[in-house]
């Protein structure tokens, strides 16, 4: 099965370079990478004479960058990633992981941090072991379903934060996820500046916020 990797942008020039090195190997396999922009003031270097790689762009927010993705892909399963993602494994291990989807046709990966604080070991246990009691993932963890249900779960809600979250819901009224032990890597950049209980902590109170039904508008005011 084709595996189309999507991965939102905005101002990423620094992240990206290593996340497609990384990458590239998968056009080998026949997969392909399709990079949404939304509106970034950093130039990125053409792409466009790459194989198997897509540059897009679309109106800000992650929710609609990835649906412009998935609009233009040609796989058939989708892969949103995130350009501070990273790899533990080979990258043919996740993608042999991908192809081996069962009926229940979306899950996610495990997700650790990149710091190497022993308060990490604890953020990111922490976020595992909720989303594999809830059944919900965050785009850290690496979202991937087959086209078909993707598209009939109704994409990504067109909601400027929590839309991983919105996605998963709706993912899980046809079937409970699919969890990848193999871990992607993200960047502990949000714990390191806003501080790591402050992060916690706002962290919890937006989920919990959005569950009781406030304006996702109101909610990245809120993280910005």
């Amino acid at each position: 099965m084709k595996i189309s990797i999507i991965i939102p942008v905005f101002n990423e020039k620094q992240q990206l370079p290593e996340l497609l090195e990384r990458l590239l190997v998968v056009t080998a396999y026949g997969h392909e990478i399709i990079i949404v922009d939304g509106g970034s003031t950093e130039k990125y270097e053409p792409v466009d004479s790459v194989p198997g790689l897509k540059m897009l762009t679309a109106e800000k927010g992650r929710a609609r960058q990835m649906n412009v993705g998935a609009l233009h892909a040609e796989g058939e399963i989708f892969w949103f990633i995130h350009a501070d993602s990273g790899f533990l494994y080979p990258l043919e291990s996740y993608l042999r992981s991908l192809t081996e989807l069962s009926e229940r046709q979306w899950g996610r990966f495990n997700v650790r941090l990149d710091g190497n604080r022993r308060v990490y070991r604890l953020i990111e246990w922490m976020m595992n072991w909720r989303s594999s009691l809830s059944g919900i993932a965050t785009g850290d963890q690496g979202i991937f379903v087959h086209r078909q249900l993707f598209n009939e779960a109704g994409c990504f809600s067109d909601i400027a934060i929590m839309e991983d979250i919105d996605l998963c819901k709706k993912l899980k009224k046809f079937s409970s996820p699919v969890i990848k032990k193999r871990c992607l890597t993200t960047s502990s950049r949000r714990w390191e500046q806003g501080g790591v209980l402050r992060t916690i902590f706002l962290m919890w109170k937006m989920r919990v916020l959005f569950f009781f039904g406030w304006d996702p508008d109101k909610l990245v005011k809120m993280y910005d």
